[in-house]
C-alpha cells in the first residue's frame, strides 16, 4: 500500500511513488487508495497477522488498526520518544545532535506513540544534510524490521512504553519554512541548511541595487569569526560572509532567482547584494 501517483516536476508529469515501482518490478500487487479505510474490506479479506508501516503520510483509523492478527507495527526514523511526527530526520541534524536511528513499535491512535520493539541508532555526521541521513537510515531500516518480525514470531517482542514527558513533536515541513532567520547563530544556521537539504531546501531575501530577490543557499557553509550586524553582507576576494546573531556564515552554494545553481565566485560575477533580509 502506497499513496496515489503524483505530479511533480514543472511539467507536472503523474509520477509513482518509488516503492510503488520497485514492488511491481517484484511482482508485489500493490493498492494506492486515496484513503486506506477504503480498501479495509480487501485487507480483512488477507487475513494480515503483522502490517508495516514506515513514512505512509495516512493516519491509520480503527478499522485499519483492528485488522493485523499479532501486530501493527511502524518504523520510525527517530530514537523515539524524540522528534514523533514528520521531519524527524531534519530534526536530529538541526538540534545538532550526535545520533539518532529507527524505531519500530507498535501502531496506536495516537501518533508515533505505541510501545516500541527495538531502537537502533547511528551517528550524526558533522557535514550531514537531510538527504544523506535519510538514505542512511533507509539502509538501517530493513535489519530494524527483520529483527522485529523475528522478536514477533518468536514471542520474545518487548513492549517498551514511551515516556510521554520526554516525547518531542515535529510537523510536516512546507517549502515556505525554509527561509533563514539571521537573527540565529551561525552554527544554527548552518545546521538548518544541511538539515533542510534538499527539502524544503533554504533561502533568504537579498537586498541588491535596491531590489529584493529571493536566493536559494545549499550546504555546505562555514561558520567564520568575522564581526558583522545580523543580515550585513561582507564581499571581499571572492568569498560572500553573512553576519548572524552569533558569528558569521560564508556561503559557497546558492541559486538567485530565475537562475541555476552556482559557486558564489560565479554569482558574484553578476550580482552586487549588500544584506540579507532578518526572518
Amino acid at each position: 500500500m502506497t499513496q496515489p501517483d503524483k505530479p511533480t516536476g514543472r511539467h507536472q508529469q503523474l509520477t509513482p511513488p518509488a516503492i510503488k515501482t520497485e514492488s511491481l518490478a517484484a511482482g508485489i500487487p500493490v493498492f494506492q487508495p486515496e484513503k486506506i479505510g477504503d480498501i479495509a474490506e480487501e485487507l480483512a479479506a488477507m487475513q494480515p497477522e503483522v502490517l508495516v508501516v514506515m513514512a505512509y503520510g495516512q493516519i491509520l483509523r480503527k478499522n485499519i488498526l483492528d485488522l493485523a492478527s499479532q501486530a501493527i507495527i511502524n518504523l520510525h526514523a527517530s530514537l523515539l520518544p524524540r522528534y514523533r511526527g514528520a521531519a524527524c530526520i531534519q530534526a536530529a541534524i538541526d538540534a545538532g545532535d550526535s545520533e539518532t536511528g529507527i524505531t519500530a513499535m507498535h501502531v496506536i491512535r495516537e501518533l508515533d506513540a505505541g510501545d516500541m520493539i527495538l531502537l537502533k541508532s547511528i551517528p550524526v555526521h558533522g557535514d550531514e544534510t537531510g538527504g544523506r541521513l535519510h538514505d542512511r537510515l533507509a539502509e538501517l531500516a530493513p535489519s530494524v524490521l527483520a529483527e522485529a518480525l523475528e522478536k514477533l514470531e518468536a514471542g520474545t517482542a518487548e513492549r517498551i512504553p514511551q515516556n510521554d514527558a520526554e516525547s518531542s513533536y515535529v510537523s510536516k515541513l512546507e517549502r515556505d519554512d525554509g527561509r533563514l532567520d539571521w537573527s540565529q547563530s551561525a552554527v544554527s544556521v548552518e545546521r538548518r541548511i544541511r538539515a533542510y537539504d534538499p527539502w524544503p531546501g533554504t533561502f533568504t531575501l537579498a537586498t541588491e541595487e535596491g531590489r529584493v530577490k529571493r536566493l536559494k543557499i545549499f550546504p555546505p557553509t562555514v561558520v567564520v569569526d568575522l564581526p558583522l550586524s545580523v543580515g550585513e553582507v561582507s564581499v571581499l576576494n571572492g568569498q560572500l560572509v553573512v553576519g548572524c546573531g552569533e558569528g558569521s556564515l560564508r556561503l559557497e552554494l546558492v541559486q538567485p532567482e530565475g537562475g541555476k545553481k552556482m559557486s558564489i565566485a560565479d554569482y558574484l560575477r553578476g550580482h552586487k547584494p549588500t544584506s540579507f533580509a532578518l526572518k
